[in-house]
């Protein structure tokens, strides 16, 4: 195991939503595991007038809430301190330089700090532009300061580039560490095994005996009280620019030459800058963009996109997006990637499945056809995560009749399995200096280079089809027929029928 060094955390947004929900949780579970250091402080600043008491008091109510196995012995509200200031003012932060010295006379603490920015967007690059001016990113005497960033970054490649520009003003990129949940899920990490520690599957993994690879992520619940946010940002820039993007990566990367943050991060680069751009003219082919309308569900009346909170009547804001996308490389040429992310669907489930290619000759019979279908490997992110692997097998009595069976592996089938929640193992990362599940600057650009054009084409073509789908169904119609291959190719459709999937999945 790493040693963790002994360091500082601070949390600006530390009375926000975000901090409660899932930081200062996989802190108190991280200490209750022992992967903290021996010496450790967090430092929450916000704009709420609290000092270290109630601020001790109001993250105990959040623990008792959304910790996992709480316990209120533990002590683990002694590393909380607090400093009330707003992180928009210059003239702040000689006030957070103060407190920290403070901190560090009290506690014997080095100089290495975490700075989180559980921040609206806006203060992504102020925050750091202020911390430089106090010093408080010099680097000097082994002592490191990293700064957390979470997503969005930028709205579109324009704003991604200034962001990273600003942010290299005043810090170097190994002090970035731009972070995406989904990339700290248990199974996401295991594509990387999966690949490239089994030889079963390595040799297979071209465009030789692979037909399509698909990735969806699905949500069953609406925009809820986000509806202002979410009509500037849309499932495009709120799903598949980050998260769905770095699923690609991991899936069609090449094998780094060893298991180092740089190395991994390269080989995903290169993937982006292989993702053929789409053709601003043929783009209305490759994508499908839906919005979920009002519908009846399990006999409960579910509201459409334009009337919940805060969304206008006229809102054009896709709920649902799916895209075809190819990588023009060796491994991978002529493959087609189809992935898709929406809210109102019928279900919450993340997965890839790898659709190998049927074999050559058919010779065995599934009913009164041939048995054509391609294998199956579905990797599946969440719920239930797990590895399924299909493939046809002789139906029991005469003849050579063929059925699909399932082979599959569970995390929970582990006696010991306690799966890490995604921010504990990022957080953790972060303090150990590894910034191998963070997003690096370059790669950041080059996905948002893929999207912009969808974008630019979206807000300059008025009929761009923007497809009513019933809430509760698994998007707009048109998105079956974005898959090559004939009437009975299209996408998996996950617990349609259970009897058949291995992997449980709630609906």
């Amino acid at each position: 195991m790493i040693k963790t060094e002994n360091q500082i955390l601070v949390i600006f947004g530390a009375s926000g939503d975000l901090a409660r929900r899932k930081l200062l949780p996989a802190l108190y579970k991280l200490r209750e595991e022992k992967y903290l250091p021996e010496n450790f402080a967090i430092l929450g600043i916000g704009r709420t007038k609290y000092d270290d008491m109630s601020f001790r008091s109001y993250i105990k109510e959040a623990l008792k809430e959304f910790a996992r196995e709480y316990s209120e012995s533990s002590g683990f509200e002694e590393l909380l301190h607090y400093h009330s200031m707003d992180p928009s003012k210059k003239e702040d932060y000689p006030g957070l330089a103060s407190i920290l010295g403070d901190i560090r006379r009290e506690t014997g603490l080095p100089e290495r700090y975490i700075f989180y920015l559980a921040t609206p967007p806006s203060l992504y690059d102020v925050v750091p532009a202020h911390l430089k001016e106090q010093g408080l990113l010099d680097q000097a005497d082994g002592n490191f300061k990293r700064v957390i960033i979470e997503k969005p970054f930028g709205l579109d490649l324009e704003s991604a580039r200034l962001l990273n520009k600003n942010l290299l003003k005043v810090m170097t990129e190994d002090q970035i560490y731009r972070i995406d949940h989904y990339l700290g899920k248990e199974t996401v990490q295991n594509i990387l095994v999966t690949r490239f520690s089994n030889g079963i599957f390595e040799p297979l993994w071209n465009r030789n005996f692979i037909d399509h690879v698909e990735i969806t992520s699905a949500e069953n619940i609406g925009v809820g009280g986000r509806g202002g946010y979410y009509d500037k940002s849309g499932a495009l820039r709120d799903m598949l620019q980050n998260h769905l993007l770095q699923l690609v990566a991991l899936v069609a990367m090449e094998p780094p030459a060893v298991i180092s943050s740089n190395m991994i991060r390269n080989e995903m680069l290169k993937v982006f800058q292989s993702i053929r751009k789409l053709d601003y003219e043929t783009l209305e082919k490759c994508v499908i963009r839906g919005q979920y309308v009002s519908s009846t569900v399990k006999g409960e009346s579910i509201p459409g996109y334009r009337e919940e909170g805060d969304v206008p009547e006229s809102s054009r804001t896709e709920t649902f997006v799916a895209v075809k996308l190819f990588i023009d490389n060796w491994r991978w040429g002529g493959v087609p990637f189809y992935i898709r992310t929406g809210k109102r669907l019928p279900t919450k489930v993340t997965e890839i499945v790898i659709h190998f290619k049927p074999s050559p000759h058919t010779l065995f019979c599934i009913g009164d056809e041939g048995y054509k279908k391609g294998n199956q490997l579905v990797i599946r992110i969440q719920p239930d995560e797990g590895i399924l692997l299909k493939f046809g097998m002789k139906v029991q009595g005469a003849g050579y009749n063929v059925q699909n069976v399932n082979m599959d592996f569970h995390y929970s089938d582990l006696s010991n399995a306690d799966i890490p929640e995604a921010y504990e193992r990022l957080l953790l990362d972060c303090m150990q200096g590894d910034s191998t599940l963070y997003a690096r600057g370059d790669a950041v650009e080059e996905a948002w280079r893929f999207v912009d054009p969808i974008l630019r084409k979206w807000k300059e073509d008025p009929n761009f089809p923007l497809s009513g789908y019933p809430a509760g169904t698994w998007g707009p119609e048109s998105a079956d027929q974005l898959i090559e291959g004939g009437e009975d190719l299209t996408w998996r459709y996950p617990c349609k029928n259970l009897a058949d999937d291995g992997l449980y999945c709630e609906l």
